[in-house]
């Protein structure tokens, strides 16, 4: 019911929509320092400010939660369905072709800039799903509400602020991933470890480690310094272990010290498979050097002990585990510093819902002790799961059947998105299984026509779930 009518009215609406989408888009809205009244910086005051601007032109009833947070209501009933977006975005980054990346262009069908994928496109097509609701008057009592955050890529401290005053709706979707229906986030245990040994003077020996730029990235790069060390042997090395660990050596030398860059390949942290660790080469390398004995160096080989290169499923660690529902856990070592007298490490796991903080957590605490390394956590975040065969995610799924003819199926993710901690809250859309955004890089896009059809199934979702 209603398909016809929603889809006419999306078409028409067409140039409109990615109008308002490349308004958003064109504001820098990476989160900046604080000012009074804007939590978040100058970008994302504004691109809250326009977004609420556009809807309140619509007709919509509105609401500004102290700048953290926008709402935009369907109509007056009583609250149903919740869709949850953001208007903040990473950093524009480099490297960027096809257009500036706030300078959002139409091209080969795609529209390309900073948001327009993740998460400002999809949020407009929301919008828009509600305009075709309200706008074509199909019948619904209940109130379907889109929430804007603007602090999504930095923590979440937005919708933390947002859930303080307001309850949860019965339902909620985010279209922040990718159709059809991702109804279970892994569990994360972001683990962050210390040592500290006595400084050696006896040479040759490693200054430094430096490796990593944040805790859900894989390392594509990582640097170390060492004194006294052949540097003919050193190369050679280096050398032969390019083939067996797939991470590039890189070393220059100042006077007796030799400053070594290993390049592996960069991933996220949730599908560390898909990435070379340059880290974890790294610190293969630095095992197999004739560096004088000392508690620093005995650091250096029980880190690889614990954490192998290659090793993306925590073996080693004694937490390799998996189900049927939501796959293999994950980790990946993804930063690193190290001097004379101390280490300080991070390791990124996703954990399957099998997973426990008596299985992981504690585990890992325990194998690191036995080496004299402290793990620092107390707690993690626990799996996300809603039941696939619930009625919710059932008209999720029909919806995305009936407007694009595909098989829908509830996926899993290593990934976290707004609804992780949301008791019925899944990640719907707005890209096809198979599109690969470019989302956090440069260049990134939104196929127009995945755009619009995600703006259909909303609505329909909308019809299906508030009359």
């Amino acid at each position: 019911m209603y398909k016809k009518k929603i889809e006419a009215y999306i078409d028409a609406h067409r140039q409109e929509m990615l109008d308002d989408i490349c308004t958003l888009c064109r504001i820098n809205s990476e989160k900046m320092p604080y000012k009074s009244g804007k939590p978040f910086g100058e970008g994302n005051f504004m691109a809250l400010a326009k977004a609420l601007s556009m809807a309140e032109d619509y007709g919509f009833h509105i609401n500004n939660y102290d700048n953290y947070v926008g709402t935009i209501d369907l109509n007056n009933g009583s609250r149903n369905l919740d869709i949850l977006a953001h208007l903040d975005v990473v950093p524009a980054g480099e490297g960027w072709t096809v257009t500036e990346p706030y300078a959002p262009v139409e091209k080969d069908g795609k529209l390309y800039g900073r948001g327009t994928a993740d998460d400002k496109g999809p949020a407009v097509a929301a919008l828009y799903a509600m305009r075709a609701i309200k706008e074509l008057e199909i019948p619904v009592t209940k109130n379907c509400r889109l929430i804007l955050g603007t602090d999504e890529e930095c923590g979440s401290s937005d919708i933390a602020h947002y859930y303080d005053e307001e309850l949860e709706a019965p339902m909620t979707f985010s279209p922040d991933a990718a159709f059809p229906v991702i109804n279970i986030e892994k569990g994360r245990l972001e683990g962050h470890f210390t040592k500290e040994f006595e400084a050696s003077e006896a040479l040759p020996k490693l200054l430094s480690i430096d490796a990593g730029i944040k805790a859900n990235v894989v390392p594509g790069k990582a640097y170390a310094s060492a004194q006294g060390l052949d540097l003919s042997d050193l190369c050679d090395l280096a050398k032969a272990l390019e083939k067996e660990t797939g991470v590039e050596f890189e070393i220059k030398a100042d006077e007796d010290v030799a400053h070594i860059t290993a390049i592996g390949k960069g991933a996220h942290a949730s599908t560390p498979q898909e990435g070379i660790n340059a880290l974890t080469g790294l610190l293969v390398l630095l095992s197999k050097l004739p560096f004088a004995p000392c508690s620093q160096i005995d650091g250096v080989k029980e880190l690889l002990e614990l954490m192998p290169h290659g090793d993306t499923c925590g073996e080693a660690l004694g937490i390799k585990m998996s189900d049927e529902l939501s796959g293999e856990l994950t980790l990946a070592f993804s930063l690193l510093k190290m001097d004379d007298t101390s280490l300080e490490g991070t390791f990124d796991s996703r954990c399957p819902i099998c997973a426990t903080e008596e299985n992981v957590l504690q585990v890992v605490k325990k194998k690191m002790a036995d080496k004299g390394i402290t793990l620092l956590n107390r707690s993690m975040t626990p799996p996300h799961h809603v039941d696939g065969n619930s009625e919710f995610v059932k008209t999720l799924l029909n919806a995305y059947e009936r407007y694009t003819g595909r098989k829908g199926e509830c996926q899993s993710t290593g990934g976290g998105t707004y609804v992780h901690h949301l008791k019925n809250g899944v990640a719907f859309g707005a890209a096809m299984p198979e599109t690969d955004n470019r989302m956090h890089g440069a260049d990134e896009f939104a196929v127009i026509d995945e755009l619009l059809i995600s703006a259909k199934i909303f609505a329909q979702v909308i019809a299906d779930l508030c009359k």
